[in-house]
């Protein structure tokens, strides 16, 4: 019995051992499939990661995207601001900074003010001192009115007033008995040279005394870039600067005759018998755009094609000069520019400044 009750324990004792033998068995053969379900996983989570080399390519893509279209967008922005810079002064300048557009001038030398307010609206070589032709002949008709001499008193043009200087011709013959006021008229609307000599050699001390009383009246005004040497202009030795000759003009704009003379369109006058048409030299006194209260032209090649002009602008009188233009027409086209650019540039200016009356 006592043998049986220790077989029985060795039994189980043996049965016990062999059941822990199994089980490290089994464990053992358990870390496999725990290597495997772990290698699977990391096999199954393996292609994630790529994920993020595709996330990381992305944001490179967008981040280069928009730096591409930064830099488009600089593009476009310095393009707009070239294409401002380039575009017209009038859609570009204000009128303060307007002097930084000049409008493109055939004349070499010129002058703008503004007679009111003193205003110098534009201007290139306005101290040059240059020759002025029949500009001269604006101090020729100040000088016989402040003469006080008759206007009705007749003139006869005589041999003395032929040109022998340039060669010029005209159109009153030797002979020809019109009164002053006919010769000043003549001499200021037509530009007459006949005219304007008849003028001086007909003031008491003859031509010499005249020139002096030009010379003189030049110092009143305070124009020291100006001399006088004859009373037609036809004397390159007659000089101003476009400076001098802005003030010219206005202190000529106080004479009435001489802005009724110098503006008149046409005049027809009696010349021994017939009645001739004389025009105005300044085609622009014709025009109903233009307001212009005193004119004068002015031609010898030594001074080239020159105009000087009173005109009115926003109700207040700019004074014009333009000197020394290559061009037959390239003087009056240089007024009409001036304008353009007055009123496209300077309104606000011009329309700001006191008004007057007159013109």
């Amino acid at each position: 019995m006592r043998h049986k009750i220790l077989g029985v324990a060795f039994a189980a004792l043996f049965a016990l051992q062999s059941g822990a033998v199994d089980a490290a068995s089994t464990g053992a053969s358990s870390a496999p499939t725990s290597k495997q379900v772990v290698a699977k996983k990391s096999v199954k989570s393996n292609p994630a990661k790529p994920a993020p080399k595709r996330a990381v390519t992305k944001k490179k893509s967008r981040a280069k995207a928009t730096k591409s279209a930064a830099t488009k967008s600089a593009a476009v922005r310095v393009a707009a601001k070239k294409t401002m810079i380039a575009a017209p002064a009038a859609a570009a300048v204000d009128p303060e900074s307007a002097a930084d557009a000049l409008p493109a001038l055939g004349s070499s030398a010129f002058y703008v003010v503004n007679q009111n307010t003193g205003e110098v609206l534009l201007e290139r070589n306005a101290g040059a001192v240059l020759p002025i032709a029949s500009i001269t002949k604006l101090m020729t008709a100040m000088v016989v009115l402040d003469g006080g001499q008759s206007l009705s008193e007749r003139l006869t043009v005589t041999a003395e007033d032929i040109d022998h200087l340039k060669g010029t011709g005209s159109r009153l013959s030797l002979g020809t008995a019109l009164t002053r006021e006919e010769m000043l008229n003549l001499a200021l609307m037509s530009s007459e040279n006949r005219a304007a000599s008849a003028l001086a050699r007909n003031y008491p001390g003859g031509e010499p005394a005249f020139i002096e009383a030009m010379n003189v009246k030049a110092r009143l005004l305070g124009l020291w870039s100006t001399r006088f040497s004859d009373s037609t202009g036809l004397n390159p030795a007659n000089v101003s600067s476009p400076r001098d000759l802005a003030r010219l003009v206005s202190a000529a704009s106080s004479y009435a005759l001489i802005r009724e003379f110098s503006t008149a369109p046409e005049r027809y006058v009696d010349v021994r018998g017939h009645s001739m048409r004389f025009g105005n030299t300044n085609a622009l006194v014709k025009s109903p755009e233009w307001a212009i209260s005193v004119s004068k032209t002015g031609y010898i090649s030594e001074a080239g094609r020159c105009l000087v002009m009173q005109t009115w602008l926003h109700q207040q009188p700019v004074v014009m000069v333009l000197m020394d233009s290559a061009g037959r027409y390239t003087r009056t086209a240089d007024a009409k520019r001036v304008r353009k650019w007055l009123e496209h540039m300077l309104p606000q200016r011009l329309a700001s400044a006191p008004h007057v009356s007159g013109g």
